[in-house]
């Protein structure tokens, strides 16, 4: 459900994965992801995963990231890269020979950076909304 451009679901609290209890507790209160799942709203956007490189990291293919743009990319974040205008989500890694862009799948290589190349960091993910069907 949309309500003033925020998205809202009902909470239904905690749920377990094994055997269904009837005397579970549920809450059919509102929760607003919007305010669960973003930060600041005025530099967050959403994007769409497109292969495979980034899989060990819990990101698939078609997987949806939230990026936001207000958050300081450090060591180890997962970010949303423009490489001389080529865009890449990989995980940042600073070292004394300089910036590397790592994949998260052994069969894709890791991006160095080189001296003269333009990088743009957009954004650092914050959340994977990842589909089960």
């Amino acid at each position: 459900m949309v309500s003033d451009n925020r998205l809202v679901a009902s909470a239904l609290g905690s749920v377990p994965a094994g055997y269904p209890s009837p005397a579970q507790d549920y809450s059919d209160s509102k929760i607003d992801l919007t305010e669960m799942l973003i930060r600041d709203q005025v530099s967050t956007f959403i994007v769409r995963v497109s292969g495979h490189s980034m899989e060990q990291a819990g990101i698939s293919d078609g997987d949806e990231l939230i990026v936001d743009r207000s958050i300081e990319p450090r060591e180890g974040n997962i970010v949303l890269a423009i490489i001389d205008g080529e865009i890449t989500v990989k995980r940042l890694s600073i070292t004394p020979q300089g910036v590397l862009l790592k994949a998260e799948n052994p069969d894709y290589p890791d991006v160095s950076i080189p001296e003269l190349s333009e990088l743009r960091i957009w954004g650092v993910a914050t959340t994977c909304l990842h589909h089960l069907n």
